[in-house]
């Protein structure tokens, strides 16, 4: 009984590590992005919290 080993087609190996490169490569951005997104809001963290405060304030009175 013979196993088929080595199967795969380089090319498709070759394809198949340019996909996962390219994942990689796109987490890491997205990475970036919220860390940078993170270290803006964490400075207007109080004051998004001051405004949902404002609003349910503001619905609990009729006054939006």
């Amino acid at each position: 009984m013979s196993r088929a080993r080595g199967a795969l087609n380089t090319d498709s190996l070759l394809k198949l590590v340019l996909v996962l490169v390219v994942v990689w490569l796109a987490l890491e951005v997205l990475e970036a992005f919220v860390g940078a997104l993170a270290a803006v809001l964490g400075i207007a963290r109080p004051f998004i919290g001051l405004l949902v405060v404002a609003l349910i304030v503001l619905w609990l009175l009729d006054e939006i």
